[in-house]
């Protein structure tokens, strides 16, 4: 981040509450991408906000969206303010593998990728190792995670059933899994689990933008007189 940048955010700051800055530094403390979630063309829009409220509880920076049939728009209502916390990523390719897309820039940044699913192959929640970046992958409300989503994903899991349905609803899901993992993670003391320095510094960046009413003028303006 470049000097002006920096002044920039030192100016903004003056326009959030005490409250408000020190709130954002604890959350921040506390967020990481050792974990991520990726959605597979969620057909209800509310599902998908509930998993991105879900994330934001957990920590969780990322949530990647893979959209084919369905196309995922914000629902203000169940996300409660989430979406402006967490980063979103989606993926759609007309021409070509959102997956492949999804799954390539995952497995760049070392994420190894688990696709939830209750096949007889699948490892149990109580299986899942977390000492190493994971990626869980959550199909839609109809059909799951699709085969092209199974034959590239590093292994299958699922959460033990007792009753008669066969899985829960998705961000129910993802909550057992995210507070799983951890608990593992915690047990192990991983390094460099939270966001480093200079992610914080981006997540200033946009967080700040977020909150200010009218940033845009005020960046426009500042960055004006500061060239002068």
């Amino acid at each position: 981040m470049d000097q002006k940048e920096k002044e920039f955010l030192k100016y903004l700051s003056g326009y959030i509450t005490a409250h408000k800055l020190a709130m954002m530094e604890q959350v921040m403390a506390k967020r990481t991408r050792y974990f991520t979630v990726v959605l597979e063309d969620i057909y209800k829009p509310h599902n998908a906000s509930a998993v991105l409220r879900t994330a934001d509880c957990f920590g969780i920076q990322d949530v990647h969206i893979i959209e084919k049939k369905n196309q995922y728009k914000i629902n203000p209502y169940v996300t409660r303010g989430a979406a402006q916390w967490v980063d979103i990523h989606k993926y759609f390719t007309p021409e070509g593998s959102a997956i492949a897309s999804c799954f390539g820039q995952l497995r760049q940044a070392g994420y190894k990728i688990y696709a939830t699913s209750p096949r007889p192959e699948s490892i149990s929640i109580h299986e899942l190792p977390a000492d190493h970046k994971t990626a869980l992958v959550f199909g839609n409300e109809h059909e799951g995670v699709s085969e092209e989503v199974i034959a590239n994903a590093d292994g299958l899991v699922h959460i033990p059933m007792n009753g008669f349905t066969e899985s829960f609803n998705i961000s129910v899901s993802a909550s057992i899994f995210l507070f799983d993992l951890q608990r593992k993670a915690a047990a192990i003391n991983i390094p460099d689990f939270y966001i480093s320095e200079s992610e914080k510094e981006i997540l200033r960046s946009k967080w700040y933008r977020e909150i200010v009413k009218n940033s845009e003028i005020h960046e426009k303006n500042f960055f004006k007189a500061y060239e002068e």
